[in-house]
């Protein structure tokens, strides 16, 4: 009976409801939009930051090793550190 409770387990896993989407936050000509990614019982910080639009819409996926508690929190640590890198870097965050 061990296998097949490891089996049902891991399948059930694989079923859990995706995290919810975040809302853009707008930041000196920037978009960011938080994604924290689950990792064990935390989540990682990371984060979508573009600029511009059509075609000449930039991407930069950000994540970082931090690992937060909350979900909550974690979009809130997202946030500042995506706009602190967006002060130090600007456009560069793209090269």
């Amino acid at each position: 009976m061990g296998i097949l409770s490891s089996l049902k387990a891991l399948f059930a896993a694989s079923e859990e409801a995706p995290e919810p989407t975040e809302e853009s936050v707008e930041y000196k000509g920037f978009d960011i939009v938080p994604a924290p990614m689950k990792d064990g019982g935390q989540y990682r910080v990371a984060a979508t930051i573009t600029k511009g639009e059509g075609d000449d819409m930039q991407t930069h996926q950000f994540i970082r090793s931090d690992l937060i508690s909350s979900r909550e929190e974690c979009i809130v640590i997202t946030l500042r550190k995506a706009k602190m890198t967006i002060d130090q870097l600007g456009d560069r965050l793209f090269s």
